[in-house]
């Protein structure tokens, strides 16, 4: 079992678990067409979101290889939700897990996709002891690319219409990193 200790502070954000209070805030981007274009989830009401913090959205501790941790990304300097992260435990023979993110429209181009996604790296390698993270990206998800590909994640495939996605066929990308080539936080450079 690995119980994260919450919240995750970096230099413009603190991660931590999800409750009931955050509905309001999640609901302004997890309503948004736009938004929510490239997550496995279509565009949630109010009713919609709160299921979902009671269920897998609130699960803040790893208890066994499969399980999931959302955190919601809470800007510092003002205490507003801006976003919400995932890291998935997906076996502890190998040692992977995955990434995931979706962050409020208005927040665009400050960087803090790529700073919550290096302090769930930091989780991921060091307080799970991963090998592997993988980030498996939409290709018209250009800006997600960039995120994961600025914190050194390596492209390592590109599926031709692999998924059945929101009514048509997707290519996906796959990106990874290993425990080995992570570079810790403070040496990522800032984004552009």
């Amino acid at each position: 079992m690995v119980h994260p200790h919450y919240p995750i502070r970096t230099d413009r954000l603190a991660l931590r678990p999800i409750t009931s209070a955050d509905a309001d805030a999640m609901l302004e981007y997890k309503s948004d067409p736009d938004v929510v274009r490239y997550v496995p989830y279509d565009v949630l009401d109010r009713d919609g979101v709160e299921r979902r913090i009671g269920s897998a959205w609130g699960r803040s501790v790893f208890d066994a290889p499969g399980d999931a941790v959302c955190l919601g990304v809470e800007e510092t300097a003002t205490g507003r939700l801006v976003g919400d992260v995932v890291l998935f435990w997906h076996s502890e023979k190998d040692r992977s897990g995955e990434v995931g993110y979706i962050f409020h429209p208005g927040v665009r181009g400050r960087g803090y996709a790529g700073e919550a996604v290096a302090a769930l790296l930091d989780l991921g390698f060091g307080g799970l002891g991963l090998h592997r993270i993988v980030a498996r990206i939409n290709e018209l998800n250009e800006a997600s690319a960039r995120v994961v590909e600025r914190l050194g994640f390596r492209r390592e495939a590109r599926t031709v219409e692999s998924i059945w996605f929101k009514g048509g066929w997707a290519t996906m990308l796959e990106y990874a990193l290993l425990e080995q080539e992570w570079v810790p936080r403070s040496q990522i450079p800032p984004a552009r």
